[in-house]
């Protein structure tokens, strides 16, 4: 009997906000809400930024005055709303306008009589380069003369404008280094504490009960970023220190590594003792890592797993890489796009838009987590049935000429994942009741080569008309967590009944697009929660990566456990799950009432070799009450004598 990974609490952070309790979701349909959802929305948004917070039973405003919430909120509404999204880039990262670099120059002596200029004695270069004579200044013993009769070379300092203005920036405000002991920790890492905290605690059950009924190797964590750390104070400070004539921290060749969102959770969030580790798969990482969840959880050897991604890549240099490959939407391109004079206002917020006539994708940050259980200790724990993963299918390209191009493994992994779900939902649930997170870059490459897959999948399955959304036109791409964007979006169709048009596009689809049993949607479609069987997220990344997954909604995770376990099981699961239900919600309100709920313990509870004990059978850990099993089946008895 193979486990069903169940979808128990997810959370995170991108362009949209905050992703537990669905409101990063609810921002991309904020015009299709109810008054009351607009309010709890914004509110979030506005505690996310800074600008609200809750005490003694008062709203309090960034000054800490009490305030009115309703007309509060009325009052910033508009730029709450616009600081999240795609948008201009702002200059909290960095400033686009004055972006530092170095240009060469050779210096020649004129005349032959040398080039004289004055040195701080401890910028002396050694050895002493050909041709400088260098002399004492007797005013400044600190100082040197130096005469130079032969060229040299020197760096200038410049500062350049950025020729890419869009970007999907985490909420304007928002500040994940401010809400922890962040020790000069990369931005990919700072995300990583924020988004999987958000995780964690959205479950509504204490990690500790969990540890207690869960064995320690019982319990994994697949986590990463697939550029790593590469802003200064990670990889890019390695590389770029020397050069700058600075030193290099003992924390930059550490907390560069990709793997390293991972190995935080485990020791500063959860003091995991469990498989961790991460597949870099580039903009496909998130279901890369997924697919290790789902193969644990199905064949028994965990039942506990922890899943996601964190990206930051928004940084000058990043972005020169990009548009080197001319692969990014920069101003240039979007005015020729919109036949918009050289000067004209661009409408940053279109930057992305999948499927019609495009220019580049956007750059976003964003940092994604789910919590998978096996659906035994879901119903033991009565813990919320957020939907279900069915199967996570990957494929590579095969041979290829250019290794960014894409290849035919999109079409193995997105037809795998329709066979998988038809075998769940029927036909007709897959013909009337899925649709298609598409991996929707807004790219030209993409929106043929995709389009062409989806049909050509829909064909094969005979679908007349499947339903297709991009997120990305709403919160840009994010590299490693962009599936973990389609996924958190995902959880929130499954909820609201309500999926995201993609709205950037005015209508249009571009005339390449393979349209055929295809339904591009250019505005929100309201299906009805129950009308929604499971969704199909699509993810291709560079160097020939794909991914797709078969998500299973609510409704059909708990027929199916229902199923295997019965009326009655299921009756005591809802009885447990009203209290965690209530503890989820607690800790949203929480959160929106600008409480700070990270998750960091460092040098906490560090365990020493006295912590272990071992015999033949088992390894015990204080303070642990599951122990580890030493009853290692033998998969090849029949091989062994």
């Amino acid at each position: 009997m193979t486990n069903l990974p169940v979808i128990t609490g997810f959370g995170g952070i991108n362009p949209a906000g905050r992703s537990s309790g669905h409101h990063s979701y609810r921002r991309m349909i904020f015009d299709s809400l109810s008054e009351q959802q607009k309010i709890e929305t914004q509110t979030a948004l506005a505690a996310l930024s800074g600008k609200l917070s809750k005490s003694n039973g008062h709203w309090l405003d960034a000054k800490g005055q009490s305030i009115e919430l309703d007309n509060y909120l009325k009052s910033i509404a508009k730029e709450l709303l616009a600081g999240t999204l795609i948008r201009r880039l702002e200059s909290n990262l960095f400033d686009p306008q004055r972006i530092h670099f170095h240009s060469r120059a050779d210096l020649s002596p004129l005349n032959g009589k040398g080039l004289e200029f004055e040195l701080a004695r401890k910028q002396l270069p050694t050895p002493t380069p050909s041709g400088w004579t260098v002399t004492e200044n007797p005013k400044d013993p600190n100082k040197v003369k130096i005469l130079a009769k032969e060229n040299f070379g020197v760096l200038f300092d410049r500062l350049d404008k950025t020729s890419v203005n869009s970007a999907g920036q985490l909420p304007a405000g928002f500040d994940p280094a401010a809400l922890y002991q962040s020790r000069n920790h990369p931005r990919t890492l700072q995300i990583t504490v924020y988004g999987a905290s958000d995780a964690i605690n959205s479950l509504g059950i204490d990690w500790e009960v969990i540890r207690q009924h869960v064995a320690p190797d019982q319990i994994g964590v697949y986590a990463g970023s697939a550029m790593g750390q590469l802003d200064y104070n990670g990889f890019g400070g390695l590389l770029q220190a020397r050069i700058l004539g600075k030193k290099v921290t003992a924390k930059q060749m550490p907390l560069g590594y990709a793997e390293m969102p991972g190995d935080f959770i485990n020791a500063y969030l959860l003091g995991n003792l469990g498989s961790n580790g991460t597949n870099v798969a580039a903009c496909a990482t998130f279901l890369y890592n997924l697919r290790h969840a789902v193969r644990d959880i199905q064949t028994g050897s965990h039942r506990v797993v922890v899943v996601g991604t964190s990206e930051a890549p928004i940084f000058p240099e990043s972005i020169d890489g990009f548009v080197t490959m001319n692969a990014l939407a920069d101003d240039a391109s979007l005015r020729k796009l919109d036949k918009l004079a050289q000067g004209a206002e661009i409408d940053y917020r279109r930057a992305c838009r999948p499927f019609s006539n495009n220019t580049g994708f956007t750059l976003g940050e964003s940092a994604q987590y789910i919590v998978l259980f096996d659906e035994k200790l879901a119903l033991d724990l009565g813990a919320n049935i957020l939907g279900s993963v069915n199967e996570v299918f990957i494929a590579a390209d095969g041979y290829k000429k250019s290794i960014t191009s894409p290849g035919l493994g999109n079409y193995i992994s997105m037809a795998k994942a329709t066979a998988a779900t038809r075998n769940i939902i029927g036909e007709d649930g897959l013909k009337q009741r899925s649709y298609i997170q598409a991996h929707g870059t807004g790219t030209p490459q993409n929106r043929t080569t995709e389009s062409h897959i989806l049909s050509k999948v829909a064909e094969t399955f005979r679908v007349d008309s499947w339903p297709i959304t991009a997120v990305k036109s709403y919160v840009g791409h994010s590299v490693s967590t962009s599936a973990g964007d389609q996924m958190a979006s995902t959880l929130g169709v499954f909820n609201h009944g309500m999926i995201p048009g993609i709205l950037t596009i005015n209508g249009l689809i571009a005339d390449d697009v393979t349209r055929d049993r295809l339904d591009f949607l250019t505005e929100h479609r309201n299906m009805g929660s129950e009308n929604i069987d499971a969704t199909i997220i699509n993810s291709k990344g560079f160097g020939g990566n794909n991914a797709s997954a078969s998500i299973l909604a609510p409704h059909i995770t708990k027929e199916m456990l229902e199923k295997r376990y019965g009326k009655e099981t299921l009756t005591e699961y809802y009885r447990k799950n009203e209290k965690v239900k209530e503890a989820t919600a607690s800790y949203d309100r929480a959160t929106s009432e600008g409480k700070n709920n990270v998750i960091y313990k460092f040098d906490n509870n560090v365990l020493g070799n006295d912590s272990i004990s071992m015999t033949e059978s088992s390894i015990s850990i204080d303070d642990v009450d599951k122990s580890i099993s030493l009853n290692i089946k033998n998969n090849y008895k029949d091989m062994c004598d």
